[in-house]
């Protein structure tokens, strides 16, 4: 199947919404799928009419619920059969990808309420989590930008201003593609790929990467283009994507920092706001879009894949699915 394809194709199966949570099922499932959705609706009950649990509290209990059966599925093993192994990979898996100790340890008290309630219900005899410990807290959680203060950020650039179309391509593709600042400021005009809406990111240790580009960045960029390629670059800078005006030499670190300080200052945002923000909202985003753990752990670079996979290997494919599927920045 061509590389374009399966970052178009969308699933046409019909689904059912368990209330107050984001647990989707296939309407046609296996024999253990049924029992782990009857299990489930049980346990909705369960929060819901013996400990009184708030709508609020139901839906994030079900919600991180969702994430850790997602896990196990990826996986290929069964809720009934776990061991605490695999309760400490997962949670590995999700620190690894950015998320916070103190949003972990709320995901992994769901999950075992869940199991606490198997036990009570006398599916299971021991519950498999009751040994797990929660990673320390620390005092402050990080920031994490919500799509509606992205769009914020990128309101307060004065399009007007020479380089306010590259200001913009820049947040957006920090936000859509997750990147490092370094990886940013790197980035290469060969390395883009638009009609196979992706781009070849070197990350630490000189490793390289394929990550998907969303159409909005793409098209951020292009309008970026548009007035970088009336610039007189130097040779030796003409292959890089962000340039500056000024000197016309690839934009640093320093650079883009400081300019997203101002611009989280014009767009009135409270919060503490670098470069690494939106690459960990970035992930949070796609977390909670429901995407698969090692798609995103293999988009942020913390897992090597060959480049030349993507023309040979179908779940090379599928992870960049996951990311275009999910992330924000591609759904109505």
């Amino acid at each position: 199947m061509q590389f374009r394809e399966f970052f178009r194709r969308k699933s046409n199966n019909s689904s059912f919404l368990i209330p107050h949570s984001s647990l989707i099922f296939p309407t046609f499932a296996s024999m253990e799928e049924k029992q782990q959705q009857r299990l489930i609706r049980r346990y909705y009950q369960y929060l819901k009419l013996e400990k009184g649990s708030s709508p609020n509290t139901i839906d994030a209990y079900m919600r991180d619920l969702d994430k850790f059966l997602r896990f196990l599925k990826d996986e290929g093993k069964d809720f009934l059969s776990i061991e605490l192994e695999d309760v400490h990979h997962f949670s590995a898996l999700m620190m690894d990808v950015g998320i916070h100790p103190v949003s972990l340890s709320r995901i992994l008290s769901g999950v075992r309420s869940f199991y606490h309630f198997l036990v009570l219900s006398d599916v299971l005899e021991v519950n498999p989590t009751e040994l797990l410990e929660f990673p320390k807290k620390p005092q402050h959680l990080p920031d994490v930008l919500s799509v509606e203060e992205i769009d914020a950020i990128e309101d307060a650039i004065d399009l007007s201003q020479l380089e306010g179309h590259r200001n913009k391509a820049v947040i957006e593709t920090l936000f859509s593609c997750g990147l490092r600042v370094s990886e940013l400021v790197n980035l290469k005009l060969s390395n883009l790929f638009f009609d196979e809406q992706f781009i070849k990111v070197e990350g630490k240790g000189s490793k390289q990467r394929l990550v998907p580009i969303s159409e909005k960045a793409i098209h951020e960029l292009r309008l970026y283009f548009k007035s970088r390629n009336t610039l007189s670059i130097p040779l030796e800078y003409q292959d890089y994507v962000f340039v500056s005006y000024r000197r016309k030499k690839p934009l640093t670190r320093v650079m883009v920092f400081l300019m997203i300080k101002e611009l989280v200052a014009k767009a009135g945002i409270q919060k503490t706001v670098s470069p690494h923000t939106f690459r960990h909202s970035f992930a949070t985003s796609l977390l909670e879009g429901g995407a698969n753990l090692r798609a995103i752990q293999a988009m942020l670079g913390h897992e090597s894949i060959a480049t030349t996979q993507i023309y040979t290997h179908i779940d090379t494919s599928h992870l960049r699915e996951e990311i275009l599927e999910h992330h924000p920045r591609n759904r109505s």
